[in-house]
């Protein structure tokens, strides 16, 4: 359930870019947290795919990147740091999938800062791996803020693509996160994400972050579960300060991530 100031934002969202993509824009579609009722206002962004008909220009572009930063500036008055993240992908690559999916125009809180340092700055016009996972949620569970629903429009995503995309997500993450993690590798990211990996590989099952850790907690052994557990209260926002990060015993995380990545690999090899 959205709540009453999230929907005004999104229709206020929807609206500048009906306004600067017009005839261009055929639809805006939720995933993340926010579609799958898992949203936390104070550390969640809003997740969403923008879907146009043709290449975008370069003074679209330019005006996109401040749109966005208007809209994080908005979102940061109410706590949240995070804002938004979302990508514009041509409707061509709907229509005729390619993995890794290309795209035109990226944003999240990694790019913010470039695209307020320079008004030339531009994260598109490349692949993305990752895009193959956020256009099954979209597809699956999203919601449509603007436009028809994606399954009424598009075939179905080869389930192949979407394992190869989350997979490719917690490749060698035990290794990153003892010797270098990148911003985003979060213990939290990294536990409750393993969850929802191995979740659909046994399950067939597209599950956000939490609904991986929660079935983590029935499923894998019991050893796991005071991490899982401390994990869900960081993802929640039930078991730490509002910005701070939990902390983990880094033995325990590797040897959950390790036990993870073989388990994986071997339900993998019986597929």
């Amino acid at each position: 359930m959205i709540d009453v100031d999230t929907q005004a934002f999104l229709d206020k969202m929807v609206t500048l870019f009906k306004d600067e993509l017009r005839e261009n824009l055929l639809g805006i579609y939720l995933h993340g947290s926010l579609a799958m009722g898992c949203f936390n206002p104070i550390k969640s962004d809003i997740d969403f795919l923008i879907v146009v008909k043709e290449k975008l220009m370069p003074a679209n572009n330019s005006r996109i990147a401040q749109i966005a930063l208007s809209l994080h500036d908005e979102m940061s008055k109410g706590s949240n740091e995070r804002g938004i993240e979302f990508t514009i992908i041509l409707e061509n690559y709907l229509t005729s999938f390619v993995y890794p999916t290309p795209f035109e125009f990226h944003y999240s809180d990694y790019h913010r800062e470039k695209y307020r340092a320079d008004e030339n700055y531009l994260c598109g016009g490349f692949e993305d791996e990752d895009l193959a996972s956020q256009i099954v949620v979209a597809y699956e569970r999203g919601i449509a803020l603007y436009g028809k629903p994606l399954s009424e429009l598009y075939e179905p995503i080869d389930s192949k693509y979407y394992l190869a995309s989350i997979l490719q997500d917690v490749e060698g993450c035990a290794e990153e996160i003892a010797d270098n993690p990148p911003a985003y590798l979060t213990p939290m990211y990294l536990t409750l994400n393993l969850c929802r990996v191995l979740y659909f590989i046994k399950e067939g099952k597209v599950s956000s972050k939490q609904e991986g850790g929660d079935w983590g907690l029935n499923a894998l052994p019991q050893a796991f579960h005071p991490l899982i557990r401390q994990c869900l209260h960081e993802y929640t926002g039930t078991g730490c300060g509002e910005t701070e990060h939990s902390i983990v015993d880094l033995q325990s995380l590797l040897a959950f991530a390790d036990y993870m990545i073989r388990e994986i690999n071997q339900n993998l090899s019986l597929r």
